[in-house]
């Protein structure tokens, strides 16, 4: 299986085990350390390892409200962003195992950065403990709505025909995007020059309003609401199905390019809580995930919501690592 495959693979492997996935914790029971927990008046705080108004902030904030209610005390969304998530990763991993520091993880950017020596990352895939899986976030392919290319093909025919001409934005090295745009180049010989905004979607996507990109690569939720509001058109997305919320965007493959991508996205604390604790905080992380309005609120982004429980969401993260252990060099060498 070459890199851009074994890239899909982890990507559709979300859904088979989306629909397996049997909750192993369910019905697990509480110990005694979550009788005091969360303690009245001590706040939790939520990190979030990319700027405000990107799509992980934004799902953050939605479950915030959930989260105090089932929890009966504050919780504070932090933005940490920076290197492409590693600022806050590190700063949810070095926290104590206590249940008070949570945090948003994407996957590739958590489940990558730790496999590259060259990052110095201070933690590893067991440095987190998956509290559940939120969504699922497909890549797409964005250009200016004055753009003279109008469809998948034109765009990806001028840039195989200029490599570089044309410059393209990720939310950072080795983050879903550069995959993305590292698997376009492998399958079609498009090569495109990245600029990597290493705190996350909001910056991205002032460049690209700024014009100070060409095209921009984001996922489904980035992109929303700057189709309705005219101000991208967006090409393909790169998903097995057309996007609830793009439904007259073709998909790669039904413009010719089998390709599939896109950001996996949940809550993690650092490895170590007590069981009871976790236990708490998965169930509130649950409930926050599939309640009705945080539900239809992440659809109205262009999100449709697709939980996983901690267990399910720990071997799923696992199964990505080993997948993007093999695809990693790809994206090395278009660094």
């Amino acid at each position: 299986m070459n890199t851009r495959s074994r890239i899909a693979a982890a990507f559709a492997a979300a859904t088979l085990i989306a629909l397996t996935g049997c909750g192993a914790n369910a019905g697990a029971g509480n110990n005694a350390a979550a009788d005091d927990f969360p303690r009245k008046g001590k706040t939790i705080d939520l990190v979030v390892a990319f700027s405000s108004g990107g799509a992980v902030d934004t799902a953050a904030r939605l479950i915030q409200p959930i989260l105090e209610k089932e929890l009966g005390t504050n919780v504070e969304v932090v933005n940490k962003p920076g290197a492409g998530g590693q600022i806050g990763y590190t700063q949810l991993t070095s926290a104590a195992p206590d249940g008070y520091t949570i945090g948003a993880t994407g996957s590739p950017s958590v489940v990558v950065s730790p496999l590259d020596p060259s990052r110095g990352a201070k933690y590893t895939r067991d440095s987190f403990q998956p509290l559940g899986r939120q969504v699922i976030d497909p890549t797409v392919i964005a250009v200016q709505p004055d753009s003279p290319y109008q469809t998948l093909k034109d765009l990806l025919d001028a840039a195989k025909a200029n490599p570089k001409s044309m410059t393209a934005s990720t939310t950072g090295l080795q983050t879903g995007e550069h995959f993305a745009l590292a698997q376009v180049q492998e399958t079609t010989g498009a090569e495109f020059a990245p600029v990597h905004f290493s705190e996350g979607a909001s910056q991205a996507t002032t460049a690209f309003l700024g014009k100070h990109v060409d095209v921009l690569v984001a996922n489904v939720s980035d992109v929303t609401d700057l189709t309705k509001q005219g101000k991208a058109r967006v090409l393909g997305v790169m998903s097995s199905e057309r996007a609830p919320s793009l439904p007259d965007v073709p998909t790669f493959k039904e413009s010719g390019y089998d390709l599939e991508a896109g950001t996996a996205r949940g809550y993690s604390a650092p490895a170590g809580l007590p069981e009871g604790v976790a236990k708490k905080l998965e169930a509130a992380i649950k409930t926050a995930i599939e309640d009705p309005s945080v539900a239809q609120k992440m659809n109205d982004l262009g999100l449709q919501t697709s939980y996983l429980p901690a267990e399910d969401y720990k071997q799923f993260w696992a199964g990505q690592e080993e997948d993007f252990k093999k695809a990693l060099p790809l994206v090395q060498k278009t660094d």
